[in-house]
């Protein structure tokens, strides 16, 4: 593993109690920053809170990430149990299942426009003028290839992570000159719990889109994640991070 200096950051990882979130919270503890973890499944997040400690500090706290006072809260409670919050991972989300667009039930498409693209407005909002004050911040959004191409049988999915794309790069120009660099990476699909979400037609499909043959690993995410976090990542800002295995270069 290649060494990122985040020495003294800290960091709030939403939907970091499971798969892509909880590498990313490993990957930053073992960066040297301290983790705090934003889960609404209190159970699996006092689970990776004792998993991870070995690694570094890590806390938790239970949000529901599309309810502006929890996040509020969360965001006061992290700065005061923390001193500030220097990076912020907007990760957590949901695929909603698999189903033609007139298919789908109407608060289905709702709910999955709500924890994908809702909350990570929500935590951006309350965060990003605290990281302005202290004039350094890095929020990296989790998108999908699915923003950028629209996967067919996921509507509600793609048009939440395409508007994650546009959020990055509008808050990014907005604070460009205030020390806050917003990026995004639009990976392609993992091997974590969201596959229970999906119907297996659709992971055949998304692999069979792979040209490297392969899923991206969670790991590997969070490598990329971690420079973008880090003081390496220094004049790059409202930018999508490609992770596809060569699916989508653009």
């Amino acid at each position: 593993m290649n060494q990122i200096d985040l020495n003294h950051r800290v960091a709030v990882v939403t939907g970091g109690a499971q798969g892509i979130g909880f590498a990313v919270s490993e990957r930053l503890l073992k960066s040297g920053a301290s983790v705090v973890m934003w889960d609404m499944d209190a159970a699996k997040l006092q689970e990776a809170q004792t998993a991870l400690s070995q690694f570094g500090k890590v806390s938790g706290h239970v949000v529901e990430l599309t309810h502006d006072a929890e996040v509020a809260a969360a965001t006061a409670k992290t700065i005061q149990a923390n001193g500030h919050i220097d990076i912020l991972v907007n990760n957590a989300g949901i695929t909603g299942g698999n189903a033609p667009t007139w298919d789908l039930d109407p608060d289905v498409w709702r709910r999955v426009i709500e924890v994908n693209l809702i909350a990570p407005y929500l935590t951006c909002r309350a965060v990003t003028p605290h990281m302005v004050s202290r004039g350094w911040g890095r929020i990296i959004n989790v998108a999908s290839v699915a923003g950028k191409e629209g996967n067919p049988n996921a509507s509600h999915y793609s048009a939440s992570k395409a508007g994650v794309i546009a959020l990055t790069k509008s808050l990014a120009k907005e604070v460009a000159t205030k020390g806050v660099l917003v990026n995004a990476i639009a990976p392609a699909v993992a091997k974590t719990a969201m596959f229970a979400q999906m119907t297996e037609a659709h992971i055949a499909y998304m692999l069979g889109k792979i040209p490297m043959g392969r899923f991206v690993e969670v790991e590997e995410i969070a490598a990329m994640i971690a420079w973008l976090a880090s003081e390496d990542c220094s004049f790059t800002t409202g930018s999508v991070f490609d992770i596809t295995g060569g699916r989508s270069t653009y």
